[in-house]
């Protein structure tokens, strides 16, 4: 007998090209509105034809041409994605340190502060994404893309030349406004993949992101305080005797700014302009009127995946934030004691491991049990995962940009106030000697624990096609 399926949404034509403000299309209007995913827009059955592919019910004009991936573009914009977290995750190995000598702090108190800065990035961030949508659609993805570039750039440079906590705050800050990049990138490369190449697109789109997790602590841990490390190269150099943390910025900002030349030079424009005939007919002439915001977080099976996806980020952010923390942390103290160097390089296999797994198991596993069955057994399976779960719930292709923009603006709050509250715990933890320091993990395990049984109540998400054909032959 053939498993029972989940009901299928009647829009077919849903993408990563949906209006982030689900304001419906209209004849004229500019299309392609950047949305608010942090992985790809892949439905479950990725690699085969779902809800999100034209189906054979769609019109010629509605199928888009089957047209190989324009390597050098995706290239570009992968590159540019690397950017980003690079330049979150490049401070992580050296913040402790960094905070501690620049606010003349104890120990005990490092924690706090060190979780106050890595937050303001994504406080910030949440604050200027949807403006950074809105320029986008009204200018083009290309100038926005090379403005935040050249943000990332200047941002990094400066944090590492802070020598207060108020400069540090500051220049913090103005590195989370211009973080809007990868929302440009994200719409840029749909807006150069097709429905059969978007899944292999956006796969090197998340492997770019795990490759800047991978970088950015070892810059952070192998170039911070390089009169020191380096004593026959740097130890009579005078600026980096002033400056000990200058240089992993300055390498960051090479990196932005080699990135804002090559996709001002050779990237292409890829919004579609106002009165041209590249809207298909379906869109051209749907009429359905959208969901408003608070009707689509009724819709079945939103505010559970939502309310997974918050946890989800949750978990993720806390963890992110404790560990550079712990790592740093005297052993007496309940912690682990490394160097910079040390912990940039534990940084950096756990962004390597995490990316490697995403691009070499997560696929399958996620194309041969379904997305919820893959959500709970491990935190980088369950980091995409919910991205691809929160895709999946989306009640109508035109608010599918609602939901993700929503999606987005949650991890963006979480992560603005997680870091900073965990690290505080920590702080706390250590200062009282509360359970020999561990106070914030025994915290984190129940929530943990109340993960996993939050995945149960997810809707089923979309099989696989072949999955369900072979289910109705054996039946």
């Amino acid at each position: 007998m053939a498993a029972p399926r989940r009901s299928q949404s009647p829009f077919r034509d849903a993408s990563e090209t949906t209006p982030l403000l689900g304001d419906g299309l209209e004849v004229d209007t500019e299309a392609s509105t950047l949305i608010g995913t942090a992985t790809p827009t892949v439905r479950s059955g990725a690699g085969t034809p779902g809800p999100g592919t034209p189906g054979d019910d769609a019109r010629p004009e509605d199928v888009k041409p089957n047209k190989p991936l324009p390597k050098l573009q995706i290239f570009l914009l992968c590159y540019a994605r690397m950017t980003e977290p690079i330049a979150f995750f490049c401070i992580f190995p050296f913040i402790a340190q960094m905070v501690q000598e620049n606010g003349h702090l104890p120990t005990s108190d490092v924690g706090f502060y060190s979780g106050l800065i890595e937050s303001l990035f994504s406080a910030t961030q949440m604050l200027v994404l949807i403006s950074w949508g809105r320029l986008a659609d009204r200018i083009g993805r290309k100038p926005i893309l090379v403005i935040t570039l050249v943000g990332t750039a200047v941002g990094p440079a400066l944090f590492g030349m802070a020598k207060t906590l108020p400069q540090m705050i500051l220049f913090r800050c103005l590195a989370g406004v211009f973080s809007g990049s990868s929302l440009v990138i994200r719409t840029m490369i749909s807006e150069h993949s097709t429905p059969e190449t978007q899944a292999r697109a956006f796969s090197w789109f998340a492997f770019a992101g795990n490759l800047g997790l991978f970088i950015g602590p070892i810059i952070g841990g192998v170039l911070a305080n390089p009169a020191t490390q380096y004593p026959g190269s740097f130890g009579k150099n005078k600026f980096f005797l002033e400056y000990p943390y200058a240089l992993p910025g300055f390498v960051t900002g090479v990196i932005s700014a080699t990135s804002a030349l090559t996709s001002a030079l050779f990237l292409k424009e890829t919004l579609k302009k106002r009165g041209t005939d590249e809207l298909s007919h379906r869109e051209i002439t749907s009429s359905k009127p959208p969901l408003s915001t608070w009707q689509l977080l009724k819709a079945p099976g939103v505010s559970i995946v939502l309310w997974v996806y918050g946890h989800a980020m949750f978990l993720a952010f806390a963890f992110t934030a404790i560990m550079p923390v712990v790592l740093y942390t005297p052993v007496d103290m309940g912690g682990v004691e490394f160097d910079s160097f040390k912990i940039s390089m534990y940084m950096a296999v756990q962004g390597a491991s995490q990316a490697m797994w995403l691009v070499l198991a997560f696929p399958a596993l996620q194309h041969r049990f379904a997305v919820v069955a893959v959500i709970g057994p491990g935190v980088s399976m369950a980091f995409t995962g919910v991205q691809l779960a929160v895709n999946d719930v989306a009640p109508d292709s035109h608010v599918l940009g609602t939901l993700n923009a929503v999606a987005l603006t949650l991890s963006s709050g979480i992560r603005s106030i997680v870091p900073g509250a965990a690290t505080a715990i920590y702080a706390v933890g250590v200062r009282g000697q509360i359970l020999w320091g561990h106070l914030a993990w025994v915290i984190l395990i129940p929530l943990a624990a109340a993960f996993a049984v939050a995945c149960e109540y997810l809707p089923e998400g979309r099989r696989p096609k072949d999955d369900e054909e072979n289910d109705e032959n054996e039946s």
